[in-house]
């Protein structure tokens, strides 16, 4: 995962609901360069999109997708790995409303 502020610039798609203007539009926004490629390939795809972040080594990123759902972003290196299902764990936990403090 890269740095935060090594950013490339995509053109995306900004939601009505969150733009200023209360309308669609597009706009070249500063994506994190490590996953740059991936948002670029999904707006090309039709795929909307709400928010994303790479994590920046430190923790999992993610893609937050119009309809809901969440892609989430695990690097592959390493002992980065064990935090990351670490905190992936903390997440489904959390979604299935098994707080840490319950346990």
């Amino acid at each position: 995962m890269c740095t935060w502020g090594n950013n490339t610039l995509v053109n995306v798609k900004i939601q009505a609901d969150l733009s200023c203007t209360g309308k669609e539009k597009w706009r070249d926004m500063q994506i994190d360069s490590c996953i740059a490629s991936i948002v670029q390939a999904l707006q090309e795809g039709g795929i909307d999109m709400r928010g994303c972040c790479c994590g920046h080594g430190s923790g999992l990123g993610d893609i937050h997708l119009q309809d809901g759902r969440m892609l989430l972003i695990i690097d592959d290196g390493g002992a980065f790995l064990a935090d990351q299902k670490s905190y992936l764990q903390k997440i489904i936990k959390h979604y299935e409303g098994k707080d840490e403090e319950d346990e």
